[in-house]
């Protein structure tokens, strides 16, 4: 379609919030007594915070780069003004040239030393959005097992079978239309927190973040599977 060029490439973050905001609102009419609905709540919350953090990790943190920048530069010219020094010093002779080579066994160690220094600067940016992110992604994976808590024991055999209650066994007042809507809300929950995680994936290229969110995705699936194993068991049986 002419002038859309791109508009389906990218995930935006304003689209996951109202399709957050939307689950919530239909949990909340179908079951509003649900704790289901908190944990939506919650996550959405989260999830306007994680649009922030992951726009702010997009953007450069330029004081830090200054510092960096600064750092680098004076670890450089150091480098260089001794490097100079010792090539005003030197003369060809047999004796300078034994001199000569321990000064350059010693230069080899120090800039062996500046340059694990200037990796350690020019990494100290991305160290700190990475150590955000993962703090954020723990947060995610909270959701994802608290959302997995949930239907656990939403079990559709209670439904499809007759069977003995007993003291301490759960109270299943849900129809099986009803079981089949919290189902599924559960997954579409256990979705979303995929895509939210994606939007870190989408804006860096660090592989520990993405690895992180990778994990997290393959998480947020197997639970996934397991909730779509119980609404396949209510549809077969119902056929």
């Amino acid at each position: 379609m002419e002038g859309s060029s791109g508009n389906f490439r990218h995930l935006r973050a304003s689209r996951i919030l109202s399709t957050i905001d939307q689950l919530e609102k239909r949990i909340a009419e179908r079951f509003p007594a649900s704790s289901l609905r908190q944990v939506c709540r919650e996550f959405r919350e989260l999830a306007g915070g994680i649009e922030e953090l992951a726009h702010a990790c997009s953007q450069p943190i330029w004081p830090v780069r200054l510092v960096v920048y600064l750092a680098a530069s004076l670890l450089l010219m150091v480098a260089s003004a001794a490097a100079v020094a010792v090539a005003r010093q030197f003369s060809l002779t047999s004796y300078d040239i034994a001199d000569l080579l321990q000064i350059a066994e010693s230069a080899i160690n120090e800039l062996i030393f500046l340059g694990l220094a200037l990796v350690f600067l020019t990494g100290l940016e991305m160290r700190m959005k990475r150590r955000r992110i993962l703090a954020a992604l723990d947060e995610l994976r909270s959701i994802a097992h608290v959302v997995d808590m949930h239907q656990l024991t939403k079990d559709p055999a209670s439904l499809l079978a007759a069977h003995l209650k007993t003291e301490s066994s759960p109270e299943r007042t849900l129809s099986r239309y009803q079981l089949t809507r919290y189902l599924d809300y559960c997954s579409e929950l256990l979705a979303l927190n995929s895509k939210v995680a994606a939007l870190f994936a989408q804006g860096m290229q660090d592989p520990v973040v993405l690895s992180a969110v990778n994990d997290l995705e393959s998480l947020n699936q197997g639970l996934s599977q397991k909730v779509w194993q119980k609404i396949m068991i209510l549809d077969l049986a119902e056929g």
